[in-house]
C-alpha cells in the first residue's frame, strides 16, 4: 500500500452545483463522519491532490478549469464524481449552458450518487477512490464500475 493511500489529500470542487453534495462533502470531514481518521487531508492545491472530489456538472464556464484541476494533479491520480449532477447534470441537465456530467471532460474512477449524496456515501466513494489509488500506483489496471452512473443517467 502507498503512502498516498496512507494518507491520501483530496480536493475538492464545485463544478456548478446547487451546493448540497457541497455541504455534505464539508459534514465528511467534521467530526460527526471524520474523514480525516482515515488518513484523508484537505487540499487546496491540485498539485498536492491524490483524490480529486468533484460536485454539481460541468458547464461552458466551468469546463476549462476542470479540465486544468486535473491536468494539474500528479500521477497517479482517481477522480470521484459526487452527486446526481456530477454523474449526468442531475436536474440542471437540460439547462442550456450544462454539457453534462463530470466524465464528459475528465475520467471519472468512482460515482457517489444522490442529490445531495449522503455523507456516508461519499466516504465510502473515497475509501473505494484508495483502492484504485493503490492499483494505480502498482500499474495494475483498474475497471471502473458505472452503475451508479446508469441508475441516475437518462
Amino acid at each position: 500500500m502507498g503512502n498516498a493511500v496512507k494518507s491520501p489529500w483530496v480536493l475538492h470542487y464545485d463544478a456548478s452545483s446547487c451546493n448540497g453534495c457541497d455541504i455534505e462533502v464539508l459534514a465528511c470531514l467534521t467530526p460527526v463522519y471524520d474523514a480525516e481518521r482515515l488518513g484523508i487531508i484537505n487540499t487546496g492545491n491540485p498539485k498536492h491532490a491524490d483524490v480529486l472530489l468533484i460536485t454539481g456538472g460541468v458547464n461552458t464556464q466551468n469546463k476549462t478549469v476542470v479540465e486544468n484541476l486535473y491536468a494539474q494533479m500528479l500521477e497517479p491520480k482517481v477522480v470521484v464524481a459526487i452527486g446526481a449532477c456530477a454523474l449526468s447534470g442531475g436536474i440542471f441537465a437540460d439547462c442550456y449552458n450544462i454539457r453534462g456530467g463530470i466524465d464528459t471532460v475528465i475520467p471519472v474512477d468512482i460515482y457517489v450518487p444522490g442529490c445531495a449524496a449522503r455523507p456516508q456515501a461519499i466516504v465510502t466513494g473515497i475509501l473505494q477512490a484508495l483502492a484504485v489509488l493503490d492499483a494505480k500506483a502498482k500499474g495494475t489496471h483498474v475497471a471502473v464500475d458505472k452503475t451508479a452512473r446508469e441508475k441516475v443517467c437518462r
